[in-house]
């Protein structure tokens, strides 16, 4: 890595993490894909799946730890319900994708071009990995302070909307309210070999098509297509 690539990296965690790293190493191999280390292994070692590992229970201690201390009359289910909500791939993900991670991943070519989803993916194990990166070279409050800042402060936005809540059901409950019917389910496209197959559905309100998802599983895909409907009823 030359020296302009090495102060994207300082320039990106200065400005954008707000973090002063002693050993930029470890950001750059949080930011690092297997698939990057597989394509370029003269020149890459390491890549961040053990930083992932670590930050995950970062976060998730920091996240029990908030909504323990700050919503003390609330039972263990609905904790962790909420807990689920701060930490699952696609609120990671928006996260990373605020702070401008995915310029600065470090994968293959194949990577590269992958899907959306994919990408989210690439992002939220990227962002768990800072967080372990961040731990090692700072301590726990400053990696603590990271995930309040860019975790923990959507907290309440998650309660407003209630995405916190199975989006099935949710929108289940949203589209009886408002319109008086259910919700329907329809594939509307499948693609790939039967081992690696992508569903495309939609999800019909009153005879409308409200919302859109694609996953590796038509659960998915539904799951997918209820946010998107829901985020219609929010506006």
């Amino acid at each position: 890595m030359n020296k302009e690539q090495l102060d994207n990296y300082t320039d990106f965690a200065k400005n954008r993490l707000k973090i002063n790293f002693s050993d930029t190493n470890l950001l750059i191999t949080a930011l690092t894909h297997r698939s990057y280390v597989n394509e370029h292994k003269k020149s890459a070692t390491a890549h961040n799946e053990r930083l992932e590992f670590l930050g995950d229970a970062v976060l998730e201690l920091v996240s029990t730890d908030y909504l323990f201390n700050n919503y003390p009359d609330q039972p263990e289910g609905i904790l962790t319900n909420w807990r689920a909500a701060l930490v699952r791939t696609e609120s990671i993900a928006a996260a990373a994708e605020l702070l401008g991670f995915l310029p600065l991943i470090r994968m293959s070519k194949g990577e590269k071009r992958g899907s959306a989803r994919a990408h989210q993916v690439i992002m939220a194990d990227a962002f768990e990995a800072v967080i372990g990166a961040i731990y090692l070279d700072q301590g726990y409050p400053a990696a603590a302070n990271f995930i309040n800042q860019n975790i923990l402060s959507k907290m309440q936005t998650i309660l407003s909307e209630g995405s916190w809540r199975d989006p099935k059901s949710h929108l289940q409950e949203l589209a009886q309210r408002s319109d008086g019917t259910t919700p329907a389910y329809k594939v509307l496209s499948e693609e790939g070999p039967d081992h690696d197959k992508t569903f495309t559905l939609g999800v019909y309100i009153g005879g409308k098509l409200k919302g859109t998802g694609t996953g590796h599983s038509k659960q998915e895909a539904q799951t997918i297509a209820a946010q998107q409907a829901i985020k219609k009823y929010n506006k």
